[in-house]
């Protein structure tokens, strides 16, 4: 077997791949062989019709299948003589298929990059510190008793955070499009959950009948949509402002908190909030580290699996709104919508795997078994959980790569430089992690 590579556009590759006349012979006679002690044929007796007879009944069919055979043999052995790792599926193309000379094919496939990961002292990373104020903590207390609070009819206009109770119907140029119409829809104005627009024509209206124009904006996920002006008929039917919740012990049992009195509900607060900041310090500080090796290492990742990364994420996506790929056309959650972070994914998740090897990173039975248990904590009944995820392999091997990407992480963190970061715990919600 001869195998040939050329390097096409990116990461495509073009492999030729030619097989001796031997080979092709040595496979059809055994077919031939094989048929010939079964073969029925008017004139001739079992076992003795003769080869030349079979390959004029059964030649063509025979040698679509040692084609077939041989190209699926072939194949693999090539790139891993080759050490060629393919991205994508190969797209055969056969180019001399003549009994009498050798089998010539090729193969176009995409590979997966070569990546020998580059990091030093000097590159350095932003290590997250975040810093809570006063006014922080009354802001996180003000929120929980709006949240658990009541929401009550008022007679006056509707201002900013009060909250409408409205039926709306929308059309453009006249006609109905998807999702233009809801009852009863709640809706608190200036959490601009709707299109711009929408939540200012109620502001300083009372419940009443009216018309409102709205523009959807250019980057819509819906592209049929995007940039388009819509009509909505609004029947506003009542406004209400919002009774916070007293800080007592029935608040305490929706919190699932165990305190008495106001001095350990604030105290639980300020616990909560320190939880949540070493953890966010941990994910920012983690996807500065990768945004850092990122721009290190640059390498193109391969089209194919960044497509297939894009699709799990847009499938994703319509799932949390409560659709499926089979009733939702293209213009909702376009591909292209997610083709840039599916391509950060594809990249970390490569690099990611070269560093591991690089490292030497493992996870022992014992790790898992300590991140189990921290798991379990989370849980009424730690035992019944530890019993019931023993028997979940996909999760216990989700469980094993965040082992792996904590080692890793701790790893980076002291090869690299750190250059601290300050922010403040107002700051948390600009961050994207």
């Amino acid at each position: 077997m001869k195998i040939k590579i050329k390097k096409l556009k990116d990461l495509e590759q073009k492999i030729t791949i030619s097989i001796p006349v031997e080979d092709y012979e040595k496979k059809f006679d055994t077919k031939i062989n094989n048929i010939k002690t079964k073969a029925k044929i008017d004139g001739f007796r079992k076992g003795n019709v003769p080869s030349d007879v079979l390959e004029q009944r059964y030649g063509q069919s025979i040698h679509a299948e040692v084609v077939n055979e041989l190209i699926q043999e072939s194949y693999p052995k090539a790139i891993s003589e080759k050490k060629i790792s393919p991205a994508s599926s190969p797209k055969v193309t056969i180019d001399s298929e003549d009994p009498k000379k050798p089998l010539l094919y090729s193969a176009i496939i995409e590979a997966f990059p070569e990546i020998k990961p580059k990091f030093s002292r000097w590159t350095s990373y932003e290590e997250f510190s975040i810093e809570i104020e006063d006014n922080d903590i009354d802001k996180a207390i003000a929120d929980i008793l709006r949240r658990y609070g009541e929401w009550k009819d008022v007679s006056r206009k509707a201002q900013l955070d009060d909250q409408v109770v409205i039926d709306f119907l929308g059309t453009i140029d006249g006609k109905e499009f998807e999702g233009n119409s809801a009852k009863d829809f709640k809706l608190i104005l200036g959490s601009k959950s709707m299109i711009p627009g929408f939540e200012d024509g109620m502001l300083g209206k009372k419940p009443s009948k009216f018309k409102i124009n709205c523009n959807f904006p250019d980057d819509y996920f819906k592209k049929d949509l995007a940039g388009v002006n819509a009509v909505f008929e609004i029947d506003l039917k009542n406004v209400q402002e919002i009774t916070e919740a007293i800080v007592n012990k029935d608040l305490f049992e929706k919190l699932q908190m165990e305190v008495k009195d106001e001095s350990e509900f604030t105290e639980e607060i300020i616990k909560r909030m320190n939880n949540e900041i070493e953890v966010q310090e941990k994910e920012l500080t983690k996807e500065s580290i990768y945004e850092t090796l990122l721009k290190t290492n640059a390498f193109k990742a391969p089209k194919s699996t960044v497509s297939e990364q894009a699709d799990l994420m847009r499938k994703d996506a319509l799932m949390r709104i409560g659709h499926s790929e089979e009733n939702a056309g293209d213009d909702l959650f376009p591909m292209e919508t997610f083709m840039e972070k599916a391509e950060k994914r594809v990249r970390l998740d490569l690099l990611f795997a070269e560093m591991i090897k690089h490292f030497e990173l493992s996870v022992s039975k014992e790790q898992i078994d300590n991140f189990i248990n921290d798991e379990s904590k989370r849980y009424k009944d730690p035992d019944q959980y530890k019993k019931w995820i023993s028997g979940q392999p996909q999760q216990l091997e989700q469980f094993r790569m965040v082992v792996l990407e904590q080692q890793l992480v701790e790893k980076l963190e002291n090869v690299l430089k750190s250059k601290k970061k300050v922010i403040k715990f107002s700051e948390l919600a600009n961050k994207q992690v």
